[in-house]
């Protein structure tokens, strides 16, 4: 761990060169600082507001048949046991559970008859990637961190699917290289960009002694790179920790008071992602719940879906208060759908064939519903689409060009998506 503590000259933002900085933890689990910088030095300067996109992953594959595509005339052992409600838009019902969704249907888009895959485990790989091979694609985020580099000192991709004290290890840049992991806002990583206040200046003056204490931070390198220039992008992070926009965007203590009563504890990541945001990070993944429902669907779903409602509302809402919702693109699905027909007495298996997703912000076309299923909810009625065309509408509303291909680690050039059809509904 290292501290640089001391009164000196004052930098442009008030934190003094020898105020107290820590640097330790941050690479844990994701993107160390001096990978982050290393990733960004070929960026251009940012011209205007930037872009981002807000992933929210609901673990488990949730019910579309119980949520957002509901079969109110199917038999009762495929309808199963909860009721539709009319929304602000004609014509669109969603669950009575989530009656905030409702109110603002004009700001949201629904695509159903989603076909995915399901090879037995629920990670969120082809939903991040528009891959059904799992751990061979970099995902959606690393691919944003190559592809659109920032130069603010921001992460450009963060993520806060992270369940203490075990981290999720769905998120990987593959062939891209560690330099393109996310950053994973731990505690631990946190307390990194705040001051501390002892250890002498002395210990500025020699560079080899400075990266001597970086003992929390990993140094990884690639077969492909050199060690020269290691420390200055170890020194270029202490730059970015005193940077106060970096600090602002992590520091949850400054959110007003009330905020994590409106979007409830349940959704706490979704307010500190409307921050990060804010600030200007281009990629936030989040996860909520879990709604592995084999068993006990309806009394989970019961118990989930009012604490989703009204987090999302809130998310939803503090985007179009703020003026975010042009340059912030939502998306909040899982895996993949649940089962028509209700088994195990209480309990919807895994059903790749059709699942739901809802969009907002991101200027798309909304207050529609997309696609359409059975009468069962099993299969679409119309060409589906898949996680890959959800992909490549939020890759454009980045700005990524997605016939970019990259070498994976053989070489042989890998195409950021093999399908790149957007969904053609939402571009309006």
């Amino acid at each position: 761990m290292l501290r640089i503590t001391g009164p000196g000259t004052k930098l442009c933002d008030g934190i003094s060169r020898r105020t107290a900085l820590q640097v330790g933890a941050l690479g844990l689990g994701g993107l160390t600082l001096p990978d982050l910088l290393r990733g960004r030095a070929q960026a251009a300067p940012a011209t205007s507001r930037p872009k981002s996109v807000i992933m929210i992953w609901l673990r488990g594959g949730p019910s579309h048949i119980d949520s957002f595509d509901m079969k109110p005339e199917a038999p009762k052992e495929i309808r199963g046991e909860f009721k539709p409600i009319a929304s602000k838009v004609p014509g669109i019902q969603v669950c009575e559970y989530l009656p905030l969704h409702g109110k603002m249907m004009d700001k949201l888009a629904i695509i159903r008859g989603i076909k995915s895959v399901d090879i037995g485990d629920h990670t969120p790989h082809y939903m991040f990637t528009g891959f059904p091979d799992r751990g061979k694609r970099p995902v959606f985020g690393a691919v944003v961190s190559k592809m659109k580099p920032s130069t603010d000192g921001l992460p450009p991709y963060v993520s806060l699917m992270y369940k203490p004290p075990k981290l999720y290890d769905n998120e990987g840049p593959t062939y891209l290289g560690p330099t393109h992991r996310p950053f994973v806002p731990k505690a631990e990583g946190l307390a990194n960009l705040f001051p501390a206040k002892t250890v002498s200046i002395d210990r500025l003056e020699n560079r080899m002694a400075l990266l001597k204490t970086f003992d929390g931070i990993s140094r990884e390198v690639d077969f492909n790179s050199r060690m020269d220039g290691i420390d200055t992008y170890h020194l270029k992070a202490m730059e970015m920790i005193s940077s106060a926009k970096v600090r602002d965007a992590f520091d949850w203590s400054k959110e007003k008071e009330g905020t994590r009563d409106r979007y409830g504890k349940y959704c706490e990541s979704l307010w500190m992602a409307r921050r990060l945001v804010e600030a200007g990070v281009p990629v936030i993944t989040a996860k909520l719940g879990d709604w592995d429902t084999h068993e006990f669907n309806f009394r989970d779903m019961k118990d989930q879906l009012p604490q989703l409602d009204k987090g999302f509302h809130a998310l939803i809402s503090d985007l179009h208060d703020r003026g975010l919702d042009k340059d912030v693109a939502v998306v909040l699905w899982g895996e993949f759908g649940r089962a028509p027909k209700v088994s195990r007495g209480d309990g919807r298996d895994h059903w790749p064939e059709a699942g739901a997703a809802v969009l907002a912000g991101g200027g798309f076309k909304t207050g529609q519903v997309i696609g359409e299923t059975d009468s069962h909810g099993g299969v679409s009625k119309v060409t589906p689409y898949t996680p890959a065309n959800i992909l490549a509408t939020l890759y454009n509303h980045l700005g990524v060009d997605t016939s970019v291909a990259f070498p994976d680690h053989q070489q042989r050039p890998m195409n950021i998506l093999d399908d790149r059809q957007e969904v053609r509904e939402l571009l309006g």
